[in-house]
């Protein structure tokens, strides 16, 4: 079974849990801090990921890092999570929790990569076409600055991308004369 099935199946026990005990907001933001401190600790994700490193290691090691920051219900998903071996997957579990979170409260999430910073008029374009791409209530917009654009942008939403980049259109423009 791949990988995003099951922590898929893993966040909607998890998140159908959160709902029924009224904690959906409390586990939402556990899972946020949980999948940013992994991002940001490569250490602890590559612990996590590795099969040789015995469970109850792995188990002692995210009970000290997150047991005093995060809800005893949480606290006691990630206990039930080692139990089962799954370790390897608790980034993809959190991850699969936030989107299906958003899903839910109808919240659209994108990636806006662009050379300079966005004025507040680009960034509620974005929000638009981000709102009418998604029929979201709500949009979170991440900014992202790469100077290798030379100018235009990248909007990632989801698996989409919508390429304006200047070096996209160069490539295709080159393309065109190589053809």
């Amino acid at each position: 079974m791949a990988v995003a099935t099951v922590a898929s199946r893993y966040a909607k026990s998890l998140l159908d849990l959160a709902q029924e005990q009224g904690l959906t907001e409390t586990m939402y933001k556990d899972m946020q801090l949980f999948k940013n401190t992994v991002d940001q600790s490569r250490p602890l994700m590559l612990m996590l990921k590795n099969p040789i490193v015995r469970a109850e290691k792995k188990s002692a090691v995210i009970k000290a890092a997150f047991a005093n920051r995060v809800n005893p219900m949480t606290m006691a998903f990630f206990e039930i999570i080692g139990k089962k071996n799954r370790e390897g997957i608790m980034d993809a579990i959190a991850e699969q929790f936030i989107s299906q979170y958003d899903q839910l409260k109808g919240v659209g999430r994108a990636t806006v990569i662009t050379t300079v910073p966005l004025t507040a008029a680009q960034r509620d374009t974005f929000k638009a076409m981000v709102t009418k791409a998604t029929g979201s209530n709500s949009v979170e917009l991440e900014e992202k600055i790469d100077s290798k654009l030379i100018g235009g942008y990248v909007l990632r939403l989801g698996d989409r991308q919508v390429d304006g980049s200047i070096r996209s259109q160069l490539n295709d423009i080159r393309l065109k004369f190589l053809n």
